[in-house]
């Protein structure tokens, strides 16, 4: 396609349009291969489900299998993350949104009296009285979102607000349009009607917005054409006993030598550590986000104690005009964050309002902890020069913002956030350095890309023509030192450091 559009000089609308189908597609390829081992983890094996049933021809096919449900979820999901179009690009929101749909399907096929078979029976999340009482249909069906954020790498709080604001509505939305249909989605006599009406929709949807059919994942042909794992109900039952037992076989290796790898005398492989366990996509970006609430568990987006003291003991308190500033910059954010434009749609309030608490939390913390250690520094010298510095904090709210909206995965990549405070990008990478070095928490991750950063604006954002080190430049009379003086420098400084290890070494030799 984008060969096409290059030998078509296509203009570029069309072509962030293609981009953001782009990443789209790679969100549910992503979430795809969470949903698999998800859901077989909730519901019966397909498997047993085939050798079970040696049905002839004659013998009328089970309305509802395990693989139907399977699917019908899969299209449930893909189905309302196209409607909410703030969810759609956003990984973690999006697997949140997967935990909602199982959680759903979870729901009505414990309430259903003839549907229970389809569950796993050792599913962690079954009620106590699962295998002795039938459940009442009037009865509340347990919720098993917090059961499946702590079994499969979820964040609790943001799939309970994915599913009480979005989700519910929504799938009362379809009941009212009587496109789900029953008290039970899963009965025999409506899941047939209910699996029709839902794809019926979908494709109605793909046609008219032009997205992808994101159920060619689960097309036969989806492991050749798109690379997904086959349904295991497609594979043969002598080739699955065979790989059941090759399985468990390399399994009894793994406890046993703790590597898949073949210990040899020359590899010398008993020296080096076990290689960390792989981290998928969702695991990697939920716990970014965990990472990030527990830096900023228990601390509110305010000044503490600590910070409003050290205001205080200024010539003249900072306090009003940052908190203002903080005030206008978040509704900058929330504006900017919340506006659709060409290249990617508007996000819900919900979702802006929540980065920007946690990014004003941030900033109140970091700025505390450099001026404790300006305090000490300065030896209690007055602060008031350094906290009226309006570019100095404007950075500094710009870059914890930054880190929230990377955490979560954000399509809104640097340099999105600089272009929407209008913060020139030579003032943003000053501040980098200083929050790196007063942060401790910050994740090796979130370290990498604040450095990724500062190389785009050495490399490029600096030297654009409006850039802000030309007045810089002009502001110290051109005592900029010359591309020899550095090379000099450079030599000199080389020099040096050959004669220091060369008396270090000479010490120890002849002591």
């Amino acid at each position: 396609m984008k060969k096409w559009m290059d030998m078509s000089n296509l203009p570029q609308e069309f072509r962030e349009r293609v981009e953001r189908l782009e990443r789209n597609f790679e969100v549910s390829t992503v979430i795809f291969k969470k949903f698999e081992p998800i859901f077989f983890d909730i519901f019966q094996n397909p498997y047993e489900e085939t050798s079970k049933l040696h049905r002839s021809r004659k013998q009328r096919r089970v309305p509802c299998s395990v693989k139907d449900l399977f699917n019908f979820c899969w299209t449930l999901f893909v189905y309302t993350k196209g409607n909410f179009h703030m969810i759609g690009d956003d990984l973690v929101n999006s697997y949140h949104l997967l935990l909602c749909c199982l959680d759903l399907v979870f729901a009505n096929a414990l309430l259903c009296p003839n549907r229970r078979d389809l569950l796993n029976p050792s599913f962690k999340g079954l009620p106590v009285e699962f295998h002795t009482l039938e459940i009442k249909a009037s009865e509340d069906p347990p919720c098993i979102v917090a059961m499946l954020c702590e079994l499969h790498d979820g964040l609790l709080v943001e799939a309970k607000g994915i599913k009480e604001h979005y989700f519910k509505p929504y799938i009362a939305k379809l009941f009212d349009r009587k496109i789900l249909k029953g008290d039970c989605l899963l009965d025999l006599c409506n899941f047939t009607e209910n699996n029709k009406a839902l794809n019926k929709e979908y494709e109605e949807y793909v046609l008219t917005v032009g997205d992808f059919d994101e159920r060619v994942f689960l097309g036969a042909d989806a492991e050749e054409e798109i690379g997904t794992r086959k349904f295991p109900a497609d594979v043969p039952g002598e080739k699955t006993a065979a790989r059941a037992h090759m399985e468990c076989h390399l399994q009894q290796h793994f406890e046993k030598k703790r590597s898949f790898a073949p210990s040899t005398p020359l590899t010398g492989r008993r020296y080096l550590r076990e290689k960390e366990a792989a981290i998928t996509p969702v695991a990697s970006a939920t716990q970014s986000v965990s990472r990030l609430q527990s830096m900023v568990a228990g601390l509110k987006n305010a000044p503490s104690e600590q910070l409003t003291a050290i205001f205080e003991s200024c010539a003249h308190s900072p306090l009003e005009s940052i908190m203002s500033r903080v005030k206008e910059i978040g509704e900058t954010f929330c504006c900017c964050y919340t506006q659709s434009t060409d290249e990617q749609p508007g996000s819900h309030i919900d979702f802006a309002v929540n980065r920007l608490k946690l990014a004003e939390i941030l900033y109140y913390k970091i700025l505390e902890t450099i001026m404790v250690q300006e305090t000490r520094r300065l030896h209690g010298k007055d602060l008031t020069a350094l906290l009226e510095q309006d570019l100095f904090h404007r950075s500094l709210l710009a870059c914890c913002l930054e880190i929230v909206l990377f955490a979560y995965s954000s399509p809104r990549t640097f340099p999105w956030i600089i272009e929407v405070l209008d913060l020139r990008p030579f003032y943003f990478y000053k501040v980098i350095e200083v929050l790196i070095r007063s942060e401790e928490g910050l994740s090796r991750d979130m370290v990498k890309h604040l450095n990724s950063i500062e190389e785009q604006i050495l490399e490029s954002l600096a030297w654009t023509r409006n850039s802000a080190l030309w007045n810089a430049l002009e502001a110290s009379d051109n005592k900029v030192p010359t591309c020899e003086e550095v090379c000099d420098l450079i030599l000199v400084t080389r020099k040096f450091i050959f004669f220091l290890l060369f008396v270090v070494l000479y010490r120890k030799l002849f002591k």
